[in-house]
């Protein structure tokens, strides 16, 4: 008797698993292939993303050789040109690429002798949110070294002001930057305080730690 049971059971549960079926079963399809989609889409866009990356990879480096490679120091004209490149390049680069190419013009450009390109280009990256933070607090130390005595120094102060917390890999620079900001301004016991901290700082590198040393003996002397 209990197998009889047990037999009619089963029947009843394979009979709701079949209603079940005609009643979902297009559901449960649909489902199935909406998620095939995402996986298939992801792959897609992975594969995608990894092919941009490699010809932008490419580009890069192709506008770069000449510069790199080049067996005397290249001249201004060249800079420029390879500058100029460099940002065309970086309007429709990957987001890393893009970043990395400006950061790159924008020091040719200097080099060459054109320092607003340079700054207008270094503040782009600085206050793009898409791009690497270190890239962003890169460019941001780059700007105000080179719009010291140039920019207001209020504006040189605010943007250099996130970057002199010790827990930034640049705050050494920053807070050497800032002294001389001090300096510019005449207020040269903030600046002797903030460079006193800097040659005491372990974690600065040895060469701002130098320099603060040098610049205390001057101020002191």
């Amino acid at each position: 008797m209990v197998d009889i049971f047990d037999e009619v059971t089963e029947d009843l549960r394979n009979e709701q698993a079949v209603k079940l079926a005609r009643r979902y079963g297009g559901l449960f399809i649909g489902a199935l292939i909406l998620v095939l989609a995402a996986v298939g889409a992801q792959q897609f866009y992975a594969w995608y993303t990894t092919q941009q990356n490699d010809k932008a990879a490419t580009s890069f480096l192709a506008l770069t050789a000449p510069i790199d490679t080049a067996t005397s120091a290249p001249t201004a004209d060249q800079l420029k040109t390879a500058a100029v490149a460099l940002a065309n390049f970086a309007v429709n680069a990957p987001e890393g690429y893009k970043t990395l190419a400006d950061l790159r013009a924008a020091g040719m450009y200097d080099n060459a002798g054109q320092t607003d390109q340079a700054e207008a280009l270094w503040i782009g990256v600085s206050d793009d949110s898409s791009a690497d933070p270190l890239l962003r607090d890169l460019a941001t130390l780059l700007w105000a070294q080179h719009a010291l005595g140039q920019a207001p120094d209020a504006d040189v102060l605010a943007r250099l002001q996130p970057l002199t917390e010790s827990s930034n890999p640049y705050h050494g620079l920053a807070q050497e930057t800032q002294a001389l900001v001090y300096l510019n301004e005449g207020k040269t016991d903030l600046a002797k305080a903030l460079l006193s901290q800097i040659s005491s700082d372990p974690s600065a590198p040895e060469g701002v730690r130098n320099r603060a040393d040098g610049l205390l003996v001057k101020l002191n002397g």
